[in-house]
């Protein structure tokens, strides 16, 4: 066996080596290297515009990459076809907005994916999406369509049909930002609890709540680089980079 492979054993799930990526002039990822190991949580974080999105969107292909590498558990990401759709089943991904089928109840949206791509049968799909809502707080919206829950309901439904294609990893895009004030703490706490149960997850946020008290690594973007990562303790408390202190400054003391 060639030593070049990386084994899944090595505990590295996600591999981004030298990753760049313009968009026209801008160059939105700058040679990008980020490791992700299983089980890990890490946050991004940064200004707008730093790259934090564009990153997390690469990892699953939704933006593809000018040059670099990116690899999930020990395999590059493929270009598209088949083995592309088999990949996005194994990186579940959370967006902004919650991107549910609208024409679909909220026990369909869950099982839809089981069943199409991970070919379940529909009672046992039904069981997990049951169990899954039920995870997530939202056991008894099951029959209701999108348009009649809360924007929260809604999100935590957005994770139980992510959950429900038993992925490796969990993209989480600004999965707060679309939310009304007193609905991020319940969308947060289902995050919160998937992130002890030991999920791998990248999630990008402005919520400094949860990277402080759910994160193992903050990665720090701005200008499409990354400028720090580190403990969140280290970041919170003493951020090395001028970058990372002005925009904590304004952040924390607003």
């Amino acid at each position: 066996m060639s030593a070049e492979i990386p084994t899944p054993a090595t505990g590295d799930l996600v591999v981004l080596t030298r990753v760049n990526k313009h968009f026209g002039e801008l160059h939105v990822l700058q040679d990008i290297d980020l490791t992700i190991a299983r089980g890990e949580v890490v946050v991004v974080i940064g200004p707008s515009g730093g790259g934090k999105s564009t990153l997390c969107r690469a990892i699953n292909r939704l933006e593809t990459i000018d040059s670099g590498e990116i690899s999930i558990d020990g395999r590059p990401l493929p270009a598209e076809g088949r083995e592309l759709a088999a990949l996005r089943a194994d990186v579940g991904m959370v967006f902004q907005s919650f991107n549910l089928f609208a024409h679909k109840t909220v026990l369909q949206n869950v099982t839809l994916g089981q069943i199409k791509v991970r070919g379940k049968d529909r009672r046992a799909a039904d069981e997990r999406a049951h169990r899954l809502l039920d995870q997530v707080g939202v056991a008894d919206q099951a029959d209701k369509y999108p348009a009649q829950l809360s924007g929260g309901q809604q999100q935590r439904v957005a994770i139980a049909r992510a959950l429900a294609m038993d992925p490796k990893i969990m993209l989480f895009d600004e999965p707060t930002s679309a939310l009304d004030p007193e609905m991020i703490n319940e969308v947060l706490e289902v995050m919160r609890r998937l992130a002890r149960d030991g999920m791998t997850m990248v999630v990008v946020t402005h919520e400094m709540g949860f990277a402080r008290s759910a994160a193992n690594r903050v990665v720090f973007m701005a200008e499409g680089r990354i400028v720090e990562e580190t403990t969140p303790d280290q970041f919170f408390s003493n951020p090395r980079t001028e970058r990372a202190k002005d925009f904590l400054a304004k952040i924390l003391h607003h």
